[in-house]
């Protein structure tokens, strides 16, 4: 049973430190609404640019804002 619970801990903890890694490399990733067009389209079925993005498409990583608020959040204490 120990076993199991370890290997499970490890693959959150590699699965954790790998998202943590494309985040630093790109922070960049497709927004959520609009998957990346630009648009969504509203109910009566015309296109509207995607106010989440700004239509720009993309969107800040969320693991990315984690990891610039602890940033932040270091630098703002070791003033």
């Amino acid at each position: 049973m120990t076993t199991i619970v370890l290997l499970a801990s490890l693959t959150i903890l590699g699965y954790a430190l790998c998202y943590l890694a494309v985040c630093v490399v790109s922070p960049w990733g497709r927004c959520r609404r609009c998957h990346g067009r630009r648009y969504h389209r509203t109910a009566i079925g015309t296109r509207r640019d995607c106010r989440r993005c700004d239509g720009t498409g993309v969107q800040v990583r969320l693991g990315r804002r984690l990891i610039n608020y602890i940033r932040t959040e270091y630098r703002a204490g070791h003033q």
